[in-house]
């Protein structure tokens, strides 16, 4: 019977001490392709993150219009003397001031996030090719990243509460 020659076992890599440098497990030399190669892989993962605050703020785009076209609606019909109990469209339109408040302060929170991932992108990828001390940078701004990220989701959280209170379900027009 015809023996073939087993095939070369894939490379295995091992992170050093750095994390971000790698040295074959079978000492072979590491290419400038495989470096860049490996950049990339390392900054896929924060990017799929910042996709995830480009939605974010999608959403919260829109519901900040939609808080903006109800205020202007109520300053409208307050200007055309049409409604009855003007105080409570005066409290409706203090919550949604403070909607929008909170809408804002997750758009920048969200903003504020994708600068930091997008710097993290930006550092791993310059690690592969120039000279960086990428354990002060990378982490910092990933971390920074993720807190602004979770701080903006605690934010859209409450705006979510704030735009409940909102809701009369069929008790508008009904004195309390």
């Amino acid at each position: 019977p015809h023996l073939r020659p087993t095939p070369p076992a894939p490379k295995r890599w091992r992170a050093t001490r750095n994390l971000l440098s790698l040295q074959p497990v079978d000492n072979m030399p590491v290419t400038p392709l495989d470096a860049i190669s490996h950049s990339i892989q390392l900054a896929v993962a924060p990017v799929f993150m910042l996709t995830a605050i480009a939605a974010l703020l999608g959403a919260l785009a829109t519901r900040l219009a939609r808080i903006i076209d109800r205020a202007r609606t109520l300053e409208d019909r307050l200007e055309a003397d049409v409604i009855k109990h003007e105080d409570e469209v005066y409290a409706e339109l203090k919550l949604l001031r403070k909607r929008g408040r909170v809408v804002n302060s997750s758009m920048i929170l969200l903003t504020l996030s994708a600068t930091l991932i997008g710097a993290t992108v930006i550092a791993l990828f310059l690690v592969e090719t120039i000279t960086l001390r990428s354990s002060v940078v990378v982490p910092w701004t990933f971390l920074g990243g993720v807190v602004m990220f979770v701080f903006a989701l605690l934010c859209f959280l409450g705006e979510t509460l704030l735009a409940g209170k909102a809701l009369n379900f069929g008790t508008r027009g009904r004195r309390r």
